[in-house]
């Protein structure tokens, strides 16, 4: 592990640090999620600022791990792109738990409304800049790079852009649930909904693809084919739970 992260650290510092510095927020607010009452449709204000915070630091790490590898990138662009970008979604989102009050979907007032489209904004703007990575890599020769290491990167940057704007899903209804308002269910942190549909099951399963298929490939299948067919099965997956989402249907019941 030690030998991992000072490779990454070698790799991408600027991202090295972002990602740590979530990581590090990610446990603060876990541990404020122990303590503070503050609550929002049922569950700790807090939960959302960590799971953000966790998922922005992985995603930094695992794109400086990446981006090292690609020719002729303007990779200070994209660090800072992301710094910047996620460094306000985390800082508003923990702002308003911080009060309890809504981050997503808040248009309460016209600041808040603000706020929020600035949000789906920066959100996009990643989006569309791992899809530039993502065509690099299709566009690039990587003959240092085991062929199915990089098929998986190229297929796991693509499940993730598809299910990232499937946020758009969720934004546009104000509402991460089908068939209630924005329903939470004693899930973990997680707080997936075990009553009705949950578009965020979608979202967070595609979006890891990004880390899924390239580590398992690499470390355990070691094969094209098979990396692809892992890939089509991850993507089938993601999808099925959107399709089971939309019609008020949970990922997971709650017992009778």
């Amino acid at each position: 592990m030690m030998e991992f992260i000072q490779e990454l650290k070698n790799r991408n510092e600027t991202l090295f640090y972002f990602g740590q510095i979530c990581l590090w927020a990610g446990i603060v607010f876990l541990m404020l999620s122990k303590i503070s009452p503050l609550k929002i449709y049922g569950v700790s204000a807090w939960y959302k600022p960590f799971k953000f915070a966790v998922s922005l630091g992985v995603y930094s790490w695992t794109m400086a791990w990446y981006c090292y590898y690609l020719p002729n990138f303007n990779l200070n662009l994209f660090n800072w792109t992301v710094v910047v970008l996620w460094s306000f979604e985390l800082i508003y989102i923990a702002f308003q738990a911080s009060k309890g009050q809504l981050s997503h979907y808040n248009l309460s007032t016209p600041v808040y409304t603000i706020l929020y489209g600035l949000m789906a904004i920066a959100a996009t703007v990643v989006t569309l800049y791992t899809a530039y990575v993502g065509f690099l890599f299709f566009n690039d020769d990587f003959p240092l790079l085991p062929a199915y290491y990089l098929w998986a990167i190229r297929l796991g940057i693509i499940l993730f852009v598809i299910f990232s704007l499937e946020g758009f899903a969720m934004g546009s209804r104000l509402n991460h649930s089908v068939g209630a308002l924005n329903d939470n269910s004693n899930l973990w942190i997680i707080a997936w909904s075990k009553t009705v549909g949950d578009l965020r099951v979608a979202h967070f399963i595609g979006m890891h693809a990004l880390q899924v298929l390239p580590i398992v490939s690499f470390y355990f299948i070691k094969d094209t084919k098979l990396t692809v067919g892992l890939a089509l099965i991850y993507g089938l997956l993601s999808l099925s739970t959107l399709i089971q989402a939309l019609q008020g249907k949970p990922f997971l019941k709650s017992p009778i």
